[in-house]
Protein backbone atom coordinates (compact mmCIF):
# COMPACT_ATOMS: atom_id res chain seq x y z
CA UNK A 1 0.00 0.00 0.00
CA UNK A 2 1.22 3.74 -0.74
CA UNK A 3 2.12 6.27 1.73
CA UNK A 4 -1.06 8.65 0.49
CA UNK A 5 -3.29 5.39 -0.01
CA UNK A 6 -2.43 4.63 3.59
CA UNK A 7 -2.74 7.85 4.76
CA UNK A 8 -6.52 7.76 3.43
CA UNK A 9 -7.53 4.61 4.77
CA UNK A 10 -6.34 6.31 8.46
CA UNK A 11 -8.85 9.18 7.58
CA UNK A 12 -11.38 7.39 6.94
CA UNK A 13 -10.87 5.18 10.09
CA UNK A 14 -10.97 7.93 12.41
CA UNK A 15 -13.65 9.60 10.59
CA UNK A 16 -15.75 6.78 11.45
CA UNK A 17 -14.77 7.13 15.07
CA UNK A 18 -12.48 4.22 16.63
CA UNK A 19 -14.60 1.04 18.08
CA UNK A 20 -15.19 0.90 21.90
CA UNK A 21 -14.25 -2.39 23.26
CA UNK A 22 -17.08 -3.72 25.50
CA UNK A 23 -17.11 -3.51 29.37
CA UNK A 24 -18.75 -6.24 30.10
CA UNK A 25 -17.56 -9.33 31.64
CA UNK A 26 -19.42 -12.98 30.71
CA UNK A 27 -19.45 -15.42 34.17
CA UNK A 28 -15.83 -16.99 34.71
CA UNK A 29 -14.16 -14.99 32.75
CA UNK A 30 -12.44 -11.82 33.55
CA UNK A 31 -10.88 -9.12 31.70
CA UNK A 32 -7.32 -7.54 32.17
CA UNK A 33 -9.45 -4.48 34.11
CA UNK A 34 -12.94 -3.95 34.21
CA UNK A 35 -13.02 0.04 35.08
CA UNK A 36 -14.41 2.13 32.73
CA UNK A 37 -11.93 3.71 30.50
CA UNK A 38 -11.13 7.17 30.87
CA UNK A 39 -10.70 8.97 27.51
CA UNK A 40 -7.74 11.49 27.09
CA UNK A 41 -10.53 14.37 26.83
CA UNK A 42 -11.51 13.56 30.84
CA UNK A 43 -7.92 13.58 31.46
CA UNK A 44 -6.52 16.69 29.96
CA UNK A 45 -9.21 18.73 29.50
CA UNK A 46 -11.77 20.75 31.53
CA UNK A 47 -15.01 21.47 30.71
CA UNK A 48 -17.20 23.75 33.24
CA UNK A 49 -20.04 22.03 34.84
CA UNK A 50 -22.45 23.32 37.67
CA UNK A 51 -20.89 22.17 40.29
CA UNK A 52 -16.88 22.04 39.12
CA UNK A 53 -16.29 25.75 37.37
CA UNK A 54 -14.04 28.83 38.56
CA UNK A 55 -16.93 30.99 39.90
CA UNK A 56 -17.36 28.71 43.06
CA UNK A 57 -15.27 29.72 45.61
CA UNK A 58 -12.82 27.89 47.06
CA UNK A 59 -9.96 28.70 49.99
CA UNK A 60 -8.34 26.70 52.50
CA UNK A 61 -10.29 27.01 56.01
CA UNK A 62 -9.02 27.28 59.42
CA UNK A 63 -7.93 23.67 60.09
CA UNK A 64 -6.00 23.38 56.54
CA UNK A 65 -4.71 26.64 56.26
CA UNK A 66 -2.13 25.93 58.86
CA UNK A 67 -0.79 23.10 57.45
CA UNK A 68 -0.53 24.37 53.92
CA UNK A 69 1.95 27.21 55.53
CA UNK A 70 3.86 24.52 57.42
CA UNK A 71 4.13 22.69 53.67
CA UNK A 72 5.02 26.02 52.11
CA UNK A 73 7.71 26.87 54.86
CA UNK A 74 9.50 23.62 54.22
CA UNK A 75 10.58 25.48 50.87
CA UNK A 76 13.37 28.59 50.09
CA UNK A 77 10.51 31.42 49.45
CA UNK A 78 11.81 31.52 45.72
CA UNK A 79 11.31 27.93 45.19
CA UNK A 80 7.67 28.07 46.88
CA UNK A 81 6.33 26.30 44.24
CA UNK A 82 7.36 23.37 44.57
CA UNK A 83 5.05 22.61 47.58
CA UNK A 84 2.15 21.92 44.77
CA UNK A 85 1.87 18.81 44.90
CA UNK A 86 1.40 18.55 49.11
CA UNK A 87 -0.78 21.40 48.31
CA UNK A 88 -3.04 20.36 45.77
CA UNK A 89 -3.43 16.85 47.89
CA UNK A 90 -4.20 19.13 50.94
CA UNK A 91 -7.19 20.92 48.60
CA UNK A 92 -7.94 17.46 47.68
CA UNK A 93 -8.52 16.40 51.14
CA UNK A 94 -10.13 19.38 52.15
CA UNK A 95 -12.83 19.24 49.27
CA UNK A 96 -14.16 15.77 49.85
CA UNK A 97 -11.64 13.82 47.78
CA UNK A 98 -11.77 15.45 44.32
CA UNK A 99 -9.87 18.70 43.05
CA UNK A 100 -11.87 21.28 41.23
CA UNK A 101 -10.39 23.84 38.59
CA UNK A 102 -11.26 26.45 41.47
CA UNK A 103 -9.42 24.78 44.34
CA UNK A 104 -6.28 24.32 41.41
CA UNK A 105 -6.70 28.00 40.34
CA UNK A 106 -6.48 28.66 44.59
CA UNK A 107 -3.45 27.05 44.70
CA UNK A 108 -1.65 28.96 41.70
CA UNK A 109 -2.77 31.92 43.39
CA UNK A 110 -1.20 31.35 46.74
CA UNK A 111 2.07 29.58 45.28
CA UNK A 112 2.30 32.62 42.74
CA UNK A 113 2.69 30.16 39.94
CA UNK A 114 0.94 30.33 36.64
CA UNK A 115 -2.60 28.20 36.64
CA UNK A 116 -1.28 26.20 34.32
CA UNK A 117 1.75 24.67 35.76
CA UNK A 118 -0.77 23.69 38.15
CA UNK A 119 -2.89 21.85 35.63
CA UNK A 120 0.17 20.05 34.16
CA UNK A 121 0.80 18.62 37.96
CA UNK A 122 -3.02 17.62 38.64
CA UNK A 123 -3.35 15.85 34.85
CA UNK A 124 -0.41 14.11 35.06
CA UNK A 125 -0.80 12.35 38.85
CA UNK A 126 -3.52 9.72 39.28
CA UNK A 127 -3.33 10.18 42.56
CA UNK A 128 -5.60 13.12 41.95
CA UNK A 129 -9.29 13.19 41.17
CA UNK A 130 -10.52 15.68 38.90
CA UNK A 131 -14.34 14.78 38.90
CA UNK A 132 -16.77 13.78 42.26
CA UNK A 133 -16.07 10.60 43.97
CA UNK A 134 -17.51 8.87 47.07
CA UNK A 135 -17.15 9.49 50.37
CA UNK A 136 -14.60 6.79 50.85
CA UNK A 137 -12.63 6.27 47.49
CA UNK A 138 -12.16 2.56 47.32
CA UNK A 139 -8.97 1.34 45.53
CA UNK A 140 -8.74 -2.04 44.55
CA UNK A 141 -5.26 -3.20 43.62
CA UNK A 142 -5.48 -6.14 41.01
CA UNK A 143 -1.47 -6.25 39.83
CA UNK A 144 -0.30 -9.93 40.27
CA UNK A 145 0.82 -9.82 42.99
CA UNK A 146 -2.61 -8.96 44.54
CA UNK A 147 -4.12 -11.38 41.96
CA UNK A 148 -2.49 -14.36 43.17
CA UNK A 149 -2.06 -13.44 46.56
CA UNK A 150 -4.59 -15.21 49.55
CA UNK A 151 -7.68 -15.62 47.84
CA UNK A 152 -6.92 -13.37 44.96
CA UNK A 153 -7.69 -9.95 44.09
CA UNK A 154 -10.40 -11.00 41.47
CA UNK A 155 -12.39 -12.38 44.42
CA UNK A 156 -11.88 -8.98 46.35
CA UNK A 157 -13.00 -7.30 43.54
CA UNK A 158 -16.48 -9.49 42.64
CA UNK A 159 -16.99 -9.30 46.34
CA UNK A 160 -17.08 -5.05 46.66
CA UNK A 161 -18.94 -4.90 43.87
CA UNK A 162 -21.47 -7.47 44.48
CA UNK A 163 -21.69 -5.69 48.25
CA UNK A 164 -21.89 -2.85 47.03
CA UNK A 165 -24.31 -3.33 43.52
CA UNK A 166 -21.63 -1.32 41.43
CA UNK A 167 -19.43 -2.06 38.75
CA UNK A 168 -15.54 -0.81 39.14
CA UNK A 169 -15.69 2.70 38.01
CA UNK A 170 -18.90 3.88 39.92
CA UNK A 171 -20.09 5.58 42.53
CA UNK A 172 -22.95 3.85 44.75
CA UNK A 173 -26.61 5.86 44.29
CA UNK A 174 -26.04 7.18 48.13
CA UNK A 175 -22.28 8.59 47.23
CA UNK A 176 -21.14 6.91 49.93
CA UNK A 177 -18.74 4.88 47.63
CA UNK A 178 -16.88 4.94 44.31
CA UNK A 179 -14.56 1.95 43.53
CA UNK A 180 -11.70 1.79 40.94
CA UNK A 181 -8.78 -0.67 40.03
CA UNK A 182 -5.53 0.47 40.32
CA UNK A 183 -2.21 -0.70 39.68
CA UNK A 184 0.14 -1.93 42.35
CA UNK A 185 0.00 0.18 45.52
CA UNK A 186 3.20 -1.83 46.95
CA UNK A 187 1.51 -3.53 49.47
CA UNK A 188 2.75 -6.93 48.03
CA UNK A 189 3.39 -9.15 50.98
CA UNK A 190 -0.13 -8.35 52.40
CA UNK A 191 -1.89 -9.33 49.18
CA UNK A 192 -4.44 -9.16 48.71
CA UNK A 193 -5.43 -5.39 49.73
CA UNK A 194 -6.72 -2.14 48.94
CA UNK A 195 -6.70 1.35 49.65
CA UNK A 196 -9.43 2.97 51.08
CA UNK A 197 -9.50 6.81 51.42
CA UNK A 198 -5.69 7.04 53.00
CA UNK A 199 -5.95 3.81 54.55
CA UNK A 200 -4.45 0.24 53.45
CA UNK A 201 -6.85 -2.58 54.47
CA UNK A 202 -4.62 -6.26 53.48
CA UNK A 203 -4.80 -9.54 53.63
CA UNK A 204 -8.47 -9.40 52.72
CA UNK A 205 -10.77 -12.32 51.83
CA UNK A 206 -14.31 -11.77 50.43
CA UNK A 207 -15.71 -11.61 53.84
CA UNK A 208 -13.44 -9.46 55.42
CA UNK A 209 -13.53 -6.44 52.61
CA UNK A 210 -17.82 -6.94 53.03
CA UNK A 211 -16.86 -6.24 56.94
CA UNK A 212 -14.53 -3.32 56.44
CA UNK A 213 -17.41 -1.99 54.18
CA UNK A 214 -20.20 -2.17 56.42
CA UNK A 215 -18.21 -0.83 59.08
CA UNK A 216 -16.89 2.23 56.98
CA UNK A 217 -20.66 2.40 55.95
CA UNK A 218 -21.82 2.77 59.48
CA UNK A 219 -19.47 5.21 60.56
CA UNK A 220 -17.07 3.01 62.37
CA UNK A 221 -13.62 3.47 62.85
CA UNK A 222 -12.21 0.31 60.75
CA UNK A 223 -8.67 -0.36 62.24
CA UNK A 224 -6.56 -0.36 58.85
CA UNK A 225 -3.58 -2.76 57.78
CA UNK A 226 -4.09 -6.78 57.75
CA UNK A 227 -7.26 -8.17 58.63
CA UNK A 228 -6.32 -11.65 59.06
CA UNK A 229 -4.76 -10.44 62.86
CA UNK A 230 -0.67 -10.56 61.58
CA UNK A 231 1.25 -8.19 62.71
CA UNK A 232 1.95 -5.59 59.76
CA UNK A 233 4.27 -8.03 57.31
CA UNK A 234 5.94 -10.56 59.99
CA UNK A 235 5.30 -13.93 58.59
CA UNK A 236 1.24 -15.15 58.77
CA UNK A 237 2.01 -18.67 59.55
CA UNK A 238 5.83 -19.39 60.10
CA UNK A 239 9.05 -17.79 59.78
CA UNK A 240 10.44 -18.94 56.10
CA UNK A 241 13.32 -16.81 55.89
CA UNK A 242 16.31 -16.32 59.15
CA UNK A 243 15.45 -19.30 60.56
CA UNK A 244 18.94 -20.14 61.92
CA UNK A 245 20.84 -18.11 64.40
CA UNK A 246 22.87 -15.64 62.21
CA UNK A 247 26.43 -16.51 62.42
CA UNK A 248 29.12 -13.75 64.14
CA UNK A 249 31.63 -11.49 62.33
CA UNK A 250 34.87 -13.18 60.58
CA UNK A 251 33.14 -16.96 60.75
CA UNK A 252 32.76 -18.76 57.50
CA UNK A 253 35.49 -16.45 56.16
CA UNK A 254 38.17 -17.91 54.28
CA UNK A 255 41.70 -17.25 56.99
CA UNK A 256 43.07 -14.07 55.06
CA UNK A 257 39.76 -12.28 55.76
CA UNK A 258 39.32 -13.61 59.13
Amino acid sequence: MSAMALRQTMRALLSRGLPKAPLARSAGVRAISSTTAVRSDALFVHRDTPYNNPSIPFEFDEQHMPEAQEIIARYPWQYKKAAVIPLLHLAQKQNANWLSISAMNYVAELLEMPPMRVYEVATFYTMYNRDPVGKFFVQVCTTTPCMLGGCGSTAVLQAIEKHLGITAGHTTKDKKFTVIEVECLGACSNAPMVQINDDYYEDLTPESIVKVLDGLARGEKVQPGPQNGRLTSSPDRENRTLTEKPYGPGEHCVPEFA
